[in-house]
């Protein structure tokens, strides 16, 4: 099936990542302590924590800071105690926006996603005001160019749930959440590897916004990013 071309969305992202490398430390560190305190601190038997440890490794994240985090998270260290915190709302456009958190201080970031939305033109909403337009899924992404048919018949062998075409020619497989690890491990297997791979909220629409209305909303997205306790932000905007 044919799906929206997010490409240049994705340079853009990766880029921005590139250019924030040790705020990207922050945040997978609070994934990693989010997550083995939450499953224990043995990755073999935490797909939550092998996921942050992929991601920590991919960002060049020594394995002392990654063993460090664990034990901090376990009990093993003194460590700061991080709470998950989801915030919705509304961009540019009635777009939907939603903001992923780890915090140790809910009234700052509140005060502070609030502030962002507001300061460039959205609406924060209520809990579940936007979330039903968005599956929470397993998604890899592969660049224009890519043997769709090799991708297609690992994919679906794996127990991917689908394989979309975009308009730009990249390929996205998705998977249900628990499904992620096996199809990714699967895929680079065979030497497909993903620009892309993570558990996301993928929009099932998308608005389309251009010109001035596009740059608004890419100044909203960037400044609720640059947000110290902010992980992830997840939006249906097509820029």
């Amino acid at each position: 099936m044919a799906g929206h071309s997010k490409w240049a969305n994705i340079q853009h992202r990766k880029g921005r990542q590139d250019e924030k490398r040790g705020k990207i430390w922050t945040r997978i560190i609070r994934e990693i302590m989010v997550a083995a305190r939450q499953g224990g601190g043995d990755p073999n038997a935490n797909p939550r924590l092998r996921l942050a440890i992929d991601k920590a490794k991919a960002a060049n994240m020594p394995a002392d800071n990654i063993k460090r985090n664990i034990d901090k998270a376990t009990g093993n260290l003194e460590g700061v105690t991080y709470e998950e915190i989801r915030y919705e709302g509304y961009g540019i456009g009635g777009a939907a926006i939603i903001v992923d958190t780890m915090t140790d201080n809910r009234v700052r970031t509140v005060a502070e996603v609030r502030h962002a939305f507001s300061k460039h033109g959205g609406n924060m909403g209520t809990e579940g005001s936007v979330a039903f337009q968005f599956k929470h899924c397993g998604q890899l992404i592969f660049a224009p160019g890519t043997s769709e048919d090799k991708v297609m018949d690992v994919a679906l062998e794996a127990g991917a749930e689908d394989v979309v075409t975009d308009d730009d020619g990249a390929i996205e497989v998705l998977t249900a959440p628990g499904d992620f690890e096996a199809v990714k491990n699967a895929l680079e297997a065979a030497g497909l590897q993903p620009e892309v791979a993570e558990v996301t909220m993928r929009p099932e629409n998308t608005i389309e916004l251009g010109g001035d209305d596009a740059a608004k909303m890419q100044k909203l997205l960037d400044a609720l990013e640059d947000l110290d306790d902010v992980q992830e932000v997840y939006h249906n905007a097509g820029l």
